[in-house]
């Protein structure tokens, strides 16, 4: 069977790859398909870095603001809903650009990985919950090295709504959660490309975006979502940016602290991202170029690639 071409752009937050991607869309006839977490969410556009309608060429973009941020969202049901729009692309002669820095949510899309086979267990979920409230997310975390140390490397030891379903699927199998991903061979041909530079000059790029993002209106993105009905039990006031500007809004810390620590965890994400992408040999990697040369530097590697794939 002929698979499927798709284009990927991956890498840190704040390294170009909007930008490319938008240019390899213009140059291949293709439509963007976000592979960003936080993006699927509706009402969350300042913090998570949409890029506006208006800037986006007339390009069509799929996979942004189809949940409403009260609503769980699984990288499941991630996949399920970008491998339709996947195959309405091929249908369509039309190259998908996929662009994002959620590592799983690329990796689940163009490698197949599906969860849905591996059964939920409320009462245990209910049981770590429970003990993650007497102990703490730490020691859960800690529990989840212990257990499956890939895993633990993969998930932030705060992320306790993640480091309990690894441990769910881990302690229902006794495998780690690698192994328990369905791998039928993935009807996809990816080529990845991957945006790096030099550490200081990302971070300097983050804080300037974090600071637009203030000057832009978060603060008041944040309390919108607030009249909305979301708070800090939902899995989407749970991002950067989010929860830490959600502690100011409920007069916890001042601004300037709340601010400070958008980019400190920020840079620290930027950090795990390079981890993560830095572990797949399949990934071309690029080292990003301020005077706006990327597309050359990339495209006649791509145009080579689909032309191999036929």
């Amino acid at each position: 069977m002929k698979r499927q071409p798709i284009v990927c752009v991956v890498g840190p937050t704040a390294i170009g790859k909007t930008d490319l991607s938008l240019d390899l869309a213009q140059a291949l006839h293709g439509e963007i398909v976000s592979a960003d977490s936080m993006q699927v969410y509706r009402h969350m556009d300042i913090g998570t870095g949409k890029i506006p309608v208006v800037d986006r060429r007339s390009i069509t973009h799929h996979m942004i603001d189809v949940v409403d941020p009260w609503v769980p969202f699984t990288v499941h049901e991630f996949a399920q809903m970008a491998r339709s729009v996947l195959s309405d692309l091929d249908a369509r002669q039309r190259i998908p650009i996929v662009v994002g820095g959620t590592g799983l949510y690329v990796k689940a899309l163009i490698d197949h990985f599906d969860f849905a086979q591996t059964d939920r267990d409320p009462s245990l979920r209910d049981a770590l919950t429970q003990e993650a409230e007497r102990v703490g997310a730490p020691v859960l975390h800690e529990r989840l090295r212990a257990k499956d140390p890939l895993s633990a490397t993969r998930i932030h030891p705060n992320d306790l709504r993640r480091v309990i379903r690894a441990l769910e699927i881990v302690e229902r199998t006794g495998r780690p959660v690698e192994a328990n991903r369905s791998q039928e061979r993935p009807p996809y041909a990816p080529i990845l490309i991957g945006l790096t530079g030099e550490r200081e000059r990302l971070y300097q790029r983050i804080e300037r975006r974090i600071d637009h993002m203030v000057e832009e209106g978060l603060v008041a993105e944040v309390e919108r979502l607030l009249a909305l009905g979301c708070d800090e039990t939902h899995t989407a006031m749970q991002a950067i940016g989010y929860k830490e500007i959600l502690q100011y809004v409920r007069g916890t810390c001042s601004l300037e602290a709340a601010v400070a620590a958008v980019k400190q965890a920020s840079r620290r994400y930027a950090k795990r991202q390079w981890s993560w992408f830095r572990a797949d040999s399949r990934i071309v990697w690029y080292e990003w170029a301020e005077d706006g040369m990327m597309l050359d530097v990339v495209l006649p590697f791509i145009e080579e690639q689909l032309e191999r794939l036929g």
